[in-house]
Parts: structure tokens; sequence; C-alpha cells
């Protein structure tokens, strides 16, 4: 101030102005206010069960009773395969039964006649033998024709593709008339439809290393839908993975969250945006994030009071997109200025 005076005495420096000017500077006023910081995420939607719905015996597609979009029921029919060339091998195997039958009743008899002549010693032990063994043996070949027929018949209900389960087809891939690959293991076989229970939807998203330790599971997040903020939709986080993974040289861990009360407004395939709230203070000492000023290793205000400017340091707390939480260094009420004054041209703080 004395130095102020002295300048004033001097004609270097004209008081009105110099305070003209410092008013011109942007500052705010340090109040009482909540304070909510948000982790900002992207994820994609994605049902929590989805099936590549195969046919577990190759052959022509005879007919196709869906459409992508509809809705069906556990058990429904979706697709048949043809079934011509099972129904002549199962024709067949019957026809093999017929004849192992006859032949299973005539060594029996040839067995039971040979038992009797064998317990009165009229024949060697050797031809009861081998008439029983040839008994057993036309057993044997009975048993394999009606397990073959007992394929054929499990290959026939098979050609009958299913619903898995009560939800939606999302997409049919093949015509009728095509020919397909049986799925011999999970990794092989063609792709018929595209499955899905669209009643409980995820979002699966990719969260940086630096921001997944402040996610916990059952944690609630809010779906960026629209502006309008009675069309919010909530979700809360499932799961989080174990071990990291790298997703577009970003190293980071898998997140799953469930939607709730979805109303059929989000969608399969659909990229949204959430805010995961990770902290929350309630009327505590708050200033505008570009009022706190970084110098080496501690926080910074310029508190103003009149034409006065004091460097204040002070301890910050949670912070959000707008505000900053002020633990220590600064009451309410007291006014800050929202630029560095150093950074002001001489005159003008």
């Amino acid at each position: 101030m004395a130095l102020t005076a002295f300048a004033a005495w001097q004609g270097w420096l004209h008081l009105p102005a110099a305070k003209a000017e410092a008013s011109e500077n942007p500052s705010a006023t340090a109040t009482l206010d909540d304070v909510e910081p948000k982790l900002l995420l992207s994820g994609e939607i994605t049902p929590a069960f989805q099936v590549d719905v195969k046919s577990e015996v190759g052959g022509k597609v005879k007919k196709i009773s869906v459409v992508p979009g509809q809705t069906v029921s556990k058990g429904d029919e979706l697709a048949t395969i043809d079934d011509t060339d099972l129904l002549t091998e199962k024709a067949s195997a019957q026809t093999e039964i017929e004849g192992a039958n006859l032949a299973v009743a005539k060594t029996r008899g040839n067995y039971d006649r040979a038992h009797a002549l064998f317990d009165q010693k009229l024949i060697s032990k050797e031809v009861f033998a081998n008439l029983e063994a040839d008994f057993k043996i036309s057993e044997n070949t009975l048993e394999k024709a009606r397990r073959k027929l007992q394929t054929v018949d499990d290959k026939l209900n098979k050609t009958r593709i299913l619903s898995p389960g009560t939800g939606t087809i999302l997409d049919v891939n093949v015509n009728e008339g095509q020919v397909v690959v049986g799925a011999a293991s999970v990794n092989s076989g063609t792709v018929l439809l595209l499955f899905a229970d669209l009643s409980r939807l995820l979002i699966n998203a990719h969260v940086n290393q630096m921001d997944a330790g402040r996610l916990t599971v059952g944690q609630e997040m809010t779906i960026r839908f629209s502006d309008d903020e009675a069309d919010k939709i909530k979700a809360n986080i499932e799961f989080i993975a174990p071990i990291a993974t790298v997703k577009n040289n970003i190293k980071g861990f898998e997140v799953q969250a469930v939607i709730q009360d979805n109303q059929h407004r989000l969608k399969p395939g659909m990229s949204v945006s959430m805010d995961v709230p990770v902290g929350h203070a309630n009327k505590v000492v708050t200033v505008p994030v570009a009022a706190v000023f970084k110098e080496k290793d501690q926080k910074v205000v310029y508190v103003r009071k009149g034409a006065e400017v004091t460097r204040r340091v002070v301890s910050v707390g949670l912070t959000d997109m707008s505000r900053a939480e002020i633990k220590s260094g600064l009451e309410e009420g007291e006014e800050i200025l929202l630029v560095d004054p150093s950074a002001v041209r001489p005159g003008k703080s």
C-alpha cells in the first residue's frame, strides 16, 4: 500500500484507474455447494444371453420358420433340415433289425436244443460252445442294429431346430435350400440364426487402468440417452475383470453393467455414454475449477479483497466438471480470481 501511495504521489499510477482495471479481471465467489465427481465412460449394448443357433446335423435347409425381429418361446421351431437321407437310413436300420431278429430266433433254437443234448452228453462240449457263441453273436448284432436305429432317430429329431429359450431372433444367416455343415464342436458348423434374450441387457465397457480402481461391483451409473433428465436410464456394475487387457492400444479392464428398466429404449449394438459417480460431498466450500492453479507441488487461489490480491495455498478435495471442493485455505463468500495475476500485464492486478 505504501508503494501504491508513493506511486500515486509521483504521478506514476492513478488509483481510480487501477481499481477500474482490477475490476475487469474475471472473478467468482466461494460458495457452499454439493460436489459429485463423475467418471465418464462409453460402452456398447449387448444381450446378457445371446446364442449362435447351429444345426447338429448337416444337410439342406428345408424351411426357415422365423424372421429377424420375431419373438419366440422356448421350444418353438426355428428351422428344419431336409431329412430325406436320414429317413432312408432309418428304413435300412429297421431292415437290419428284422434280419437280426430272425437270426436271433434261429440261433436261440439251435442253442436250446444243443443245451438239452449237452446235458444228456449226446454232443461234445466243443459243438455246444460253438452254438452258444453263434447265439450270443446274433444277439450282439441285434443290439447294434437297434442302436443304429436310435442314432438315426436322434438325428431325425435334430433336423428340427428349436428355440433355446424365450427371446428374439436378431438375424437369419441362411436361406432355404442352402446346404449347411453340422456343428461337431463349439467352433464348427454353420450359424443358422442369431438368438438373444432382450429382457436383460448389458453394457460392455473397457475402462483404463487409472480409472478402473475407482469402480466397484454394484455401483450405479447413469446412461446418457438424451438431454431429457426424465429419460435417463440406470445400470449397475455387475462384473469387473480381474486382469487387465489391451484394447485400441490402451491397457484397461473389461467392465459389465446390467441395465435397469430399459423399456425397449436401448437395443443391442448401440453405443452409449455413461456417468459413474465416484464421490460426493455435501454443502462444502467450492470454487470454479478455473480458479485453482497449480504451482510446483501446491494448489493455490488468488483472493481479492478490494484492490488487494492475495495468493493462498489451499487443500483441494473432490472435483467435478465445474467446481472444486476447498478443504482448507478459503472461506465461504471470499472473492477469488479466475485468472492467474502473473499472466496479466502490469497495471491489471
